[in-house]
């Protein structure tokens, strides 16, 4: 099993208008974010939109982004604890929510969580996650327990043999009455 997300094109001008306005706040940034408003920010959101990428497997949640400095990162499904639905006032606005994954075994903060903006249908795409998580930890639920046929043989004819054993004794035991 594979999945593949999809990020909605709206991306784009939500990193355009929130890192210009985040540029825009210091006295510093003014200047810098006049040039990111007259275009710079637009390039920069378009190849940030097209280096994104995330794929979801049957033991693994892959993810890849950045332009200048590229960075994959891969979570075992097995160490994801929860992931969390966040949509606020902004990203309503441009049609956005963002997921955010808890995961166990990280040696710190940075590394323990992962935030995903932008997915196309990202409440199905959570759901996904989750379940393959759950398939992958408890692979057997709702399914009988697979033995080797031996094994297995052996099994039924000792059921059997206690079967019968336990027939002969209340046959026994009536009779004694």
């Amino acid at each position: 099993m594979e999945n593949k997300a999809s990020f909605n094109p709206l991306i784009k001008p939500y990193l355009t208008v929130t890192i210009g306005c985040t540029l825009a706040i210091t006295i510093i940034g003014l200047p810098l974010a006049l040039i990111w408003f007259c275009g710079a920010g637009q390039w920069w959101s378009n190849h940030y939109f097209h280096k994104l990428d995330c794929v979801l497997t049957d033991k693994s949640l892959r993810f890849r982004k950045g332009i200048l400095v590229q960075v994959e990162k891969t979570i075992p499904l097995e160490n994801i604890q929860d992931v969390t639905f966040v949509e606020g006032p902004i990203l309503r606005h441009f049609n956005l929510s963002v997921l955010k994954f808890e995961t166990a075994g990280a040696s710190n903060m940075h590394q323990a969580n992962m935030e995903l903006t932008g997915i196309i249908d990202a409440h199905e795409f959570r759901a996904k996650i989750l379940e393959a998580r759950d398939a992958l930890r408890n692979p057997a639920r709702g399914q009988a327990l697979a033995l080797p046929n031996d094994t297995a043989i052996e099994t039924l004819a000792t059921l059997k043999r206690i079967e019968a054993l336990l027939t002969a004794l209340s046959s026994d035991l009536q009779h004694k009455k």
